[in-house]
């Protein structure tokens, strides 16, 4: 699997991006390990309960991963008693 988990690190699909945004945080061989426990369940989960994998997209996982931040922002800012608001496109 660890195997598997380097080679899907460099590829576009939702995992390679996992993979490539965990390296940088905590470390390629904790990523890759990370990674290939997610590729473990995701082909447990296909043997055992015959669920089909269909890969989302590293712009899906990209999305998911803004929408994520946003709301642990939005959070925060409540937490000490501010508003984030959202600043339109084009303004500086």
């Amino acid at each position: 699997m660890r195997l598997a988990a380097t080679t899907v690190g460099r590829t576009q699909t939702a995992l390679g991006t996992h993979h490539w945004r965990l390296s940088g945080r905590i470390g390629k061989a904790k990523a890759v390990t990370a990674t290939a426990r997610k590729l473990a369940v995701l082909f447990y989960n296909t043997l055992r309960y015959g669920l089909d994998y269909a890969d989302p997209g590293a712009t899906y996982y990209e999305e998911r991963y803004r929408q994520r931040i946003l709301e642990n922002l939005r959070r925060r800012a409540q937490d000490l008693s501010y508003v984030l608001q959202e600043r339109a496109a084009g303004a500086s």
